[in-house]
C-alpha cells in the first residue's frame, strides 16, 4: 500500500527543503495509533490508507526539511488500555516526535493523560465527546465536538424551516460519546432551539432488536430524534423506525458519518440529517483524494472504498504535523526529541487557517480543531449536501 499520490491535492505547502551543510537526514518518526480491529472497525479500518497516502506524498517530494517521515503503527483495537500502551511505546521505545490518534473518545480519556506525562503530542482523528482536551497542553483533536456539530445541524433545520417543534433522544449507553450526546448534548440543544423534549430511549450499541425503544418513540411522536450511536446502531434504529411507520427525522453528529450508511440502511434512512467535517463531492481537491483513496482501498481488497471524515481527518493530521515540524525546525535528532516534541506542540497551537483537505483548519484554546461543518442528509441511498457552516 505504497506510492500513493493525489496529483490534484496541491498541498506541498513548502514542506520540502534541502539539508543544511550536507548533514545526513534523520527520520521524522510519527506514531500511528490505529483502531483497525474492534468496535470502530467500520469507520477506522481505512484510516491507515489515508495516512499512508499523505506520508507517501510528503516523502515523494523530499520530506520535511529534507527529512523523510517514518511511521510506526500500533493497532489498539479501540481498547483504551491499548491506546495508553501505544503512546508509551511510541514515546519511550520508538522516540516518536508525535502521535496520529488515538481514534475514539474512550481511548482518548486514557491516552491523553499518558501522553501529557510523556510530553508528546497526540492528535485524534475521531474523538468528539465534549471537553476531552481541557487541561492538557499536548492533547489535540482534528475533530469538532458533538455539541458544536449537532448545534449546526439544528441551526440548519431551523433555517430551512424543517419540522422541529418536538424531539426525543435515542442513544447507546455503552459508548462514551453516544451516551454524552444522549444525556448531555441533545437536551441542552433542544432547550436552545425551543424544541419540546418528549423523552429519551437508550440501548446497547450492538443491540439488534430495537423494537421496544421504537415503540416508545412512536408514542412520543417527535418531529426529530437526536441520535447518539455508532453506525450499526443507527442502521438498526432507522430500519425499525421505518418498520413501525415512525416518520421522525433522525439527527446526529459525526458518530454516524459513514459514507455507505444510506446504502446500508436499504432505503430506511431518507429522514436522516447529520453533521460531518468532510464531504467527498465538495470540490476538485476532495474528489481527487476520494479517487486515489478508492484506488488504494480497492487494491487492498477493502469493502468500503469511499473516504469518510475520519479518513480525511487522519490524512490532514499528517500534513498538520508536517507543517508544525517545519515551523519548529525539527531535525529528528534523538538527543533533542523532548525539546522538538514541545516545539511541535507550540507550533500547532499557533497554526491558523491551514489549507487542509477538509477546509481551513485552526486550533482553539482547547486544542480542538476549528474547521467547517457540512450538514448532509440521506436521499435516495446517498448523502447530499444540505448546508455548509462555519461552526465557530
Amino acid at each position: 500500500m505504497k506510492a500513493y499520490s493525489v496529483a490534484a491535492a496541491g498541498v506541498a505547502l513548502g514542506l520540502i527543503g534541502g539539508i543544511a551543510g550536507g548533514a545526513q537526514a534523520a527520520d521524522l518518526v510519527l506514531g500511528f495509533s490505529m483502531a483497525k480491529t474492534g468496535p470502530y472497525v467500520s469507520l477506522a479500518n481505512t484510516n491507515e490508507v489515508a495516512v499512508d497516502i499523505a506520508v507517501d506524498e510528503i516523502n515523494a517530494k523530499g520530506g520535511v526539511g529534507g527529512n523523510k517521515i517514518k511511521l510506526v503503527k500500533f493497532d489498539t483495537g479501540g481498547d483504551p488500555k491499548q491506546a495508553a500502551l501505544a503512546v508509551r511505546q511510541f514515546a519511550e521505545d520508538n522516540k516518536a516526535l508525535a502521535v496520529i490518534g488515538p481514534f475514539s473518545s474512550g481511548e482518548v480519556r486514557v491516552a491523553f493523560p499518558a501522553g501529557e506525562r510523556l510530553g508528546i503530542v497526540q492528535m485524534s482523528m475521531s474523538s468528539s465527546a465534549p471537553g476531552l482536551t481541557k487541561g492538557f497542553s499536548y492533547a489535540f483533536r482534528n475533530t469538532r465536538d458533538e455539541k458544536t456539530v449537532i448545534d449546526e445541524v439544528l441551526a440548519t433545520l431551523r433555517d430551512k424551516k424543517l419540522p422541529m417543534k418536538t424531539g426525543a433522544a435515542a442513544f447507546a449507553t455503552d459508548d462514551t460519546v453516544s451516551k454524552s450526546i444522549g444525556t448531555g448534548v441533545v437536551p441542552v440543544l433542544f432547550t436552545k432551539y425551543g424544541v419540546e423534549n418528549k423523552g429519551a430511549v437508550d440501548f446497547q450499541y450492538n443491540a439488534f432488536d430495537l423494537s421496544p425503544q421504537v415503540s416508545q418513540l412512536a408514542q412520543m411522536k417527535p418531529d426529530i430524534i437526536g441520535l447518539g450511536a455508532p453506525p450499526e446502531a443507527a442502521i438498526n434504529l432507522a430500519k425499525e423506525l421505518k418498520r413501525q411507520g415512525v416518520e421522525a427525522r433522525l439527527i446526529a453528529g459525526t458518530t454516524v458519518a459513514d459514507p455507505d450508511l444510506p446504502k446500508r440502511m436499504a432505503g430506511a434512512g431518507n429522514l436522516m440529517t447529520i453533521g460531518t467535517t468532510f464531504f467527498a463531492d465538495l470540490n476538485d481537491r476532495t474528489k481527487a483524494f476520494a479517487k486515489e483513496f478508492a484506488k488504494c482501498t480497492s487494491a487492498a481488497g477493502m469493502t468500503r472504498q469511499e473516504p469518510n471524515q475520519q479518513d480525511a481527518s487522519a490524512y490532514d493530521i499528517v500534513y498538520l504535523l508536517a507543517e508544525a515540524i517545519k515551523t519548529a525546525s525539527v531535525t529528528g535528532d534523538a538527543d533533542k526529541v523532548a525539546a522538538e516534541r514541545t516545539g511541535i506542540r507550540d507550533a500547532l497551537g499557533k497554526l491558523k487557517d491551514f489549507p487542509a483537505l477538509e477546509g481551513a483548519i485552526s486550533f482553539g484554546g482547547d486544542h480542538d480543531a476549528i474547521k467547517p461543518i457540512y450538514v448532509i442528509e440521506a436521499k435516495d441511498q446517498h448523502w447530499t449536501l444540505l448546508d455548509t457552516r462555519k461552526g465557530e
